[in-house]
């Protein structure tokens, strides 16, 4: 799981009192104004990951980090709905292992948790322009998938008329392999660029189960504090998919260390390859207001047990 080991710790020290966000914020509350990017003493140790990629893909898109948030101990997005209105409560996007209570067990579904937690909302340069503050988890689960959604106090005018940032889009579309991809790390400041090298039917880490995760193709060699950072199609410039989890040190199925296992069961292992979740099942969930509705149709979330 693609967060930073001290993230991970403090969680655990703090026993879901959630660990303290590491970013300046305001006594009034929303969208205050920072004067430094989140993770900058961080990031000027981080490796660069980037790469040109007119040298891959001529003819795609350059993906920057505007719409991008750090969060304390991994990175996220801000994002809308096909759906979404200007008015609706804005929502982050990361992952369900970077919940500040901790991570959800297996079969857990989290919704409607209360959260104060604050978010540097980034521009196209990486320079951090204003705190954004949730006011709820709407959702988070690493069950079948590995997501949170939280949901801010601002909505997207909000946001928009005082940082001109506007939010990702997130696809409603599965993705297809070959997609040339970018993941943008709000916590390093740090993009990886590569392609869908293909997906993976169930991708086992510890206990929990993920199903129909994306693969990476070897570019992409993402880092602790890149959990939660989204995955964007460079032709499209949607969101497709959310980073999480790669396999480090060649174990298999262990936590850090996720195998792949086909229809048959067989277990596979890659080491140094990493994945990402899909999101595109996300939005037959959210209704009007950006409201959770896992009742709504065609919404395959896992829900919380009766």
């Amino acid at each position: 799981m693609k967060r930073p080991l001290v993230g991970a710790f403090c969680t655990l020290l703090l026993l879901g009192a959630g660990a303290a966000p590491a970013f300046a914020t305001s006594p009034s509350g929303d969208l205050s104004r920072v004067a430094d990017g989140v993770g900058k003493s961080a990031s000027a140790t981080a490796p660069a990951h980037t790469r040109a990629k007119d040298a891959h893909h001529p003819t795609v898109r350059a993906v920057d980090f505007a719409g991008t948030v750090g969060l304390s101990n991994c990175s996220g997005s801000l994002i809308r709905m096909p759906n979404s209105q200007p008015t609706d409560p804005a929502l982050v996007l990361t992952n369900g292992h970077c919940l500040e209570t901790g991570f959800p067990d297996p079969g857990e579904v989290i919704v409607d948790q209360s959260s104060t937690r604050t978010f540097q909302l980034l521009d196209a340069n990486a320079d951090s322009v204003a705190t954004l503050r949730a006011s709820k988890v709407a959702y988070s689960t690493m069950t079948d998938t590995d997501i949170t959604l939280y949901q801010l106090t601002s909505t997207y005018q909000q946001i928009a008329d005082q940082t001109g940032i506007q939010p990702l889009d997130l696809s409603d579309q599965h993705p297809t392999a070959g997609t040339a991809i970018t993941v943008v790390s709000g916590y390093w400041q740090e993009t990886y660029s590569c392609d869908i090298d293909g997906f993976v039917y169930r991708l086992k880490e510890g206990d929990w189960t993920w199903k129909d995760s994306v693969r990476y193709t070897p570019e992409c060699e993402t880092i602790g504090g890149t959990s939660g950072s989204p995955v964007v199609d460079d032709a499209t410039g949607q969101v497709i998919a959310v980073n999480n989890t790669g396999n480090e040190d060649g174990q298999q199925c262990t936590v850090n260390n996720p195998c792949e296992v086909d229809e048959s069961g067989n277990v596979t292992v890659h080491q140094g390859t990493n994945y990402a979740e899909e999101t595109y099942i996300i939005p037959a969930c959210v209704g009007t207001g950006n409201k959770i509705d896992l009742t709504a149709e065609g919404c395959t979330l896992p829900k919380p047990s009766a």
